[in-house]
Order: C-alpha cells, then sequence, then structure tokens
C-alpha cells in the first residue's frame, strides 16, 4: 500500500472496508459516514486511495463508482485486475479471485479495464 499520510478521514473510511469482502458505492460510504464526513472529504479521500493503490474503483449495473481494496497494487501500478460479480437481487458485489486475459490488441495501450458480470449470488439462488 501506498498511503504516504494516514489521517483521521483516511482511517475512517478504511475501517468500511475492514470486514467487508466485496465492493462499496461511494453513495452507500456517503450514507453510512455522513456523521463522521462530509460528502467532498469522503470523495477527496477515495480519489486519494485509489491514486494510491489501496482501492480500486468499477462501475456496477446501474452506473455508480465502487470501490474495493487492492491486493498487491501501489502508487505507480494497479495490477489487481479481476472481475466483479453483482446479483441482481440483492445488489451485492464481490471481486472474484479469477485471472482474465486480456488480448493484445493492436496499435492500442490498454492501462485499465472493467469486468462485470451479473447473475444471482449464492445466498439469493438458496431462498427458492
Amino acid at each position: 500500500m501506498g498511503i504516504t499520510r494516514k489521517t483521521k478521514s483516511i482511517d475512517t473510511l478504511l475501517s468500511e472496508f475492514e470486514n467487508k469482502s466485496g465492493a462499496i458505492s461511494a453513495t452507500a460510504l456517503i450514507k453510512s459516514l455522513h456523521s463522521k464526513l462530509n460528502k467532498t472529504t469522503v470523495y477527496r479521500v477515495l480519489d486519494k486511495l485509489e491514486d494510491d493503490g489501496v482501492l480500486h474503483s468499477f462501475l456496477d449495473k446501474n452506473g455508480q463508482k465502487c470501490y474495493a481494496q487492492c491486493k498487491g497494487c501501489t502508487k505507480s501500478a494497479h495490477i489487481d485486475g479481476h472481475p466483479h460479480f453483482q446479483c441482481f437481487e440483492c445488489e451485492k458485489i464481490d471481486c472474484l479471485p479469477l485471472d482474465v486475459y486480456i488480448p493484445v490488441i493492436p496499435k492500442r495501450e490498454i492501462k485499465t479495464y472493467q469486468i462485470l458480470i451479473q447473475g444471482k449470488c449464492e445466498a439469493c439462488l438458496a431462498k427458492k
């Protein structure tokens, strides 16, 4: 992790990810932290943590930006590329520990990619 300076705001936001294996939308973070941090601070800290290689972001099925913890990334390289799964019913989002092959595209340089797989999670399938 590349956090150059730990602050109370950073600690508060990172605590939301401590017991969470999946991703959290920026909207949900703002809602849960509204009594501790204002909206502008949440967005500023999220941007900082993403720049530092602590969090990665992607868009969910509704176009909302979501964040999850990186594994092995640094400020200079986000190497934790993996797909995400979002349940249609409960809307939970999980990081999938799968390797994805992204082909080389002639005359292009790929900097980042997003793969969102949608369906029903194990818990929602079990409800039937």
